[in-house]
């Protein structure tokens, strides 16, 4: 029996920041052919990062039809969709292509993505568009009070709580203030069991009152191995939410931050456009940072 190890390449990005050290961290491995299912699960597990990636090149011809083949996993799960991967992958995707492309478009579990990159700040930002949103379920206040510790008053009552997805399907919470949502510590036993007999993935809490006088909004999200120090898959919904309810302006593009509380601040980019009654053109955007090149052998 052989002992030859496998070795697969990967880099870790720190997405939705400028910065190195910031934002929510990603491992991208580049080439994932011969990974079976459970490997790559175990793979994500041992990254131990809220989500990792796995990308499957295939011929040039398949990936202009299609996209780059790419499979994201958290450490339990693999995802239809996850926003700070796409971003995240595409922008290794970006670099290893010479950093010429304009778009690259990747083929997930939930459909084709494809990404927009420009020049930011003097750095290469990519803008996702996001598929047309769907509108759920309308939640109870005084239920998502009494699930997440706060008083019914520490909710907006101007705005709906309601389900929202563009893959990966979130509750949108409005709360009253900045201090509401700084002060929170919510238990996820409780609210994953409401939410696993809702439509509701995971509740995703806004304030229209944020630290960084530059963004409009402030968010936390909470699940059931932590916080999140950035969800680009609930922002998307977020951006659709806020224009369905007059938050922000259709196709007006708003700073939000998230992982403030964590000392893991992201800047995230939103906007989404409207026809008739409809929302559409749900936008993403951000910067991403290189922090490791390595390898992982067994």
């Amino acid at each position: 029996m052989s002992n030859q190890k496998r070795r697969f390449a990967f880099t870790q990005m720190d997405v939705f920041t400028s910065s190195a050290l910031a934002g929510n961290q990603l491992a991208v491995f580049t080439d994932a052919r011969g990974l079976s299912d459970a490997e790559m699960q175990a793979v994500a597990k041992e990254t131990n990062l809220s989500e990792t990636t796995f990308i499957f090149p295939r011929d040039a011809a398949t990936e202009s039809e299609r996209g780059v083949r790419v499979r994201i996993f958290t450490v339990t799960e693999e995802l239809p969709f996850a926003g700070h991967p796409t971003l995240g992958t595409a922008m290794v995707l970006h670099k290893l292509g010479g950093g010429q492309a304009e778009e690259i478009a990747l083929d997930l579990n939930v459909g084709k993505i494809p990404v927009r990159f420009s020049t930011r700040d003097g750095l290469p930002f990519g803008l996702m568009t996001q598929r047309d949103p769907e509108f759920g379920q309308k939640h109870d206040r005084e239920t998502v009070a009494r699930l997440t510790g706060l008083n019914v008053a520490d909710i907006a009552d101007d705005v709906p709580i309601q389900t929202v997805t563009t893959g990966n399907p979130f509750a949108m919470v409005p709360v009253k203030s900045l201090a509401v949502l700084q002060n929170m510590a919510p238990s996820w036993s409780l609210i994953g069991q409401y939410l696993a007999k809702t439509d509701a993935k995971f509740f995703y809490f806004v304030s229209r009152e944020a630290v960084n006088p530059e963004a409009k909004l402030q968010s936390r999200m909470f699940f059931y191995n932590g916080e999140d120090p950035a969800t680009g898959s609930a922002a998307g919904p977020c951006a659709a939410w806020a224009v369905q309810y007059g938050v922000i302006r259709p196709e007006e593009q708003v700073l939000m931050e998230q992982g403030v509380e964590m000392k893991r601040r992201s800047r995230i980019y939103i906007s989404a456009g409207q026809q008739g009654n409809k929302v559409v053109n749900v936008r993403v955007g951000g910067h991403a940072v290189e922090v490791v090149q390595a390898e992982m052998f067994f």
